[in-house]
């Protein structure tokens, strides 16, 4: 099942080493078969606050996300964007194909 490497970045200074971090981010995820769907990119907002770009990469499945990011040559990069912006980054697993709003229904037993 995918599964996704999702940020929400705020106040991201664009200098040397943010753009040091862009540089190297793509050879952290070939070994795990990661590839952006969305980077940097500021949503069209249609209800409620959002300050800040968007990132999603999407892996494979959940093990290979958090062999991503637990990978040595990840963590190296890291702190260039951790400490040159705020926000929040989140690994979490796609639904199955045909997944329906009403499966989650089931799931927790009220369907």
């Amino acid at each position: 099942m995918t599964a996704y490497a999702i940020a929400h970045l705020q106040d991201v200074r664009l200098g040397a080493e943010i753009i040091d971090y862009i540089a190297r981010i793509d050879a952290t995820l070939e070994p795990f078969d990661g590839r952006f769907l969305i980077h940097g990119m500021t949503p069209e907002i249609v209800e409620g606050p959002w300050p800040g770009d968007l990132v999603v990469i999407a892996f494979p499945d959940i093990e290979r996300a958090r062999a991503w990011y637990d990978s040595p040559a990840y963590r190296a990069i890291m702190p260039l964007r951790t400490e040159n912006s705020r926000g929040v980054t989140m690994l979490v697993k796609g639904v199955e194909p045909g997944y329906r709003a009403t499966d989650f229904l089931a799931k927790i037993g009220l369907a």
